[in-house]
């Protein structure tokens, strides 16, 4: 079929291009899928929410973490922390604040959880993730635990980024991490030394790597730094936010 002033060559070119763009335009939609979790109830009763989110590789590592939390009487939820911050992502919007909403909300609505705020742990890319968003949701989330978080490799003003901190933050950071240079020391005390307006606390640990606390990476795990940073955790969501609610 033919269509006046277009070659076959021209109306080839016309309907690559339109396909292009489709695709283009498509890619920089935000995500619509759901936002995936898994559950690690309390052992008995009810307990205070926790949601943790991963590191890059997923939720896998993750796990045992999640479930010492609910060893201690809180409903932990894991999520997937690339739904908050996924730096490898090519022309994908991730809607963070709303992935993290949703997972908030279907914790709640479970007979296992306490109602009322929540707080959230983050792990490499799910730790900036909390840092950025979690902490914006003040009237949600009581406290948060970030461990060695990739805010390098957002691009964000240290002094405007924690002005805009709005829950208490504890944060762990190995003296050591050159990871993909996403959680750089010299970036994490360039944030503890910024002005804020809640309580912070920057614990460092001079010997350590990226991913020092999970013990199934040998070639990372420091078993000192790990327990030191697990009593610190469990001591400051204790203070914060109980596992049976205040």
């Amino acid at each position: 079929m033919a269509y006046p002033g277009f070659s076959s060559r021209c109306l080839l070119i016309y309907v690559l291009s339109v396909i292009f763009m489709t695709a283009l335009l498509g890619g920089c939609s935000p995500e619509s899928k759901e936002s995936k979790y898994e559950i690690f109830p309390p052992a008995g009763g009810k307990g205070a929410i926790v949601v943790v989110a991963s590191g890059y590789t997923g939720p896998g590592l993750y796990r045992d973490f999640s479930s010492k939390l609910a060893e201690l009487g809180y409903y932990a939820v894991l999520m997937d922390g690339k739904d908050l911050f996924d730096p490898g992502s090519v022309g994908r919007i991730v809607p963070a604040t709303q992935n993290l909403q949703t997972v908030i909300a279907a914790s709640k609505s479970s007979p296992q959880a306490i109602p009322g705020k929540v707080s959230l742990v983050g792990f490499s890319v799910g730790g900036a993730g909390v840092l950025s968003y979690g902490t914006k949701l003040k009237d949600q989330v009581s406290a948060v635990v970030a461990y060695y978080p990739a805010i390098t490799t957002m691009g964000r003003n240290m002094k405007t980024f924690a002005a805009g901190l709005q829950t208490p933050v504890l944060l762990f950071a190995g003296v050591k991490d050159r990871y993909h240079n996403c959680c750089l020391i010299e970036t994490m005390r360039e944030l503890a030394r910024a002005p804020k307006s809640v309580p912070f606390e920057l614990v460092e640990y001079p010997k350590a790597n990226h991913c020092f606390n999970i013990q199934s990476l040998p070639f990372a795990y420091r078993p000192e730094d790990a327990a030191d940073s697990w009593a610190r955790t469990v001591a400051f969501l204790n203070r914060l936010h109980p596992p049976g609610g205040k």
